[in-house]
């Protein structure tokens, strides 16, 4: 996302690959992990320091979306056990 990939960057791809495994459904789960690999492959092009937040802050807000989606899954498929 930046030149040189800071490790607070990195840090935040390997959590939402490590949050996006959680999935339940493999349709699901083979989504997330594309979209996140695609989305900082994309990020990584860019050069503007104030584009670079923004994609930070959207994939912090991305990341918390998995994370409630991966527990409401979850909590699902405990129910239908």
């Amino acid at each position: 996302m930046a030149g040189g990939t800071s490790p607070r960057i990195l840090s935040l791809y390997k959590t939402m690959l490590r949050e996006s495994q959680k999935f339940v459904d493999k349709n699901y789960r083979s989504y997330a992990i594309r979209r996140v690999r695609d989305g900082f492959k994309e990020g990584a092009k860019e050069t503007d320091e104030a584009k670079v937040q923004a994609n930070i802050t959207k994939a912090k807000d991305n990341l918390i979306i998995i994370k409630r989606q991966t527990t409401i899954g979850n909590l699902f498929e405990a129910s239908f056990r």
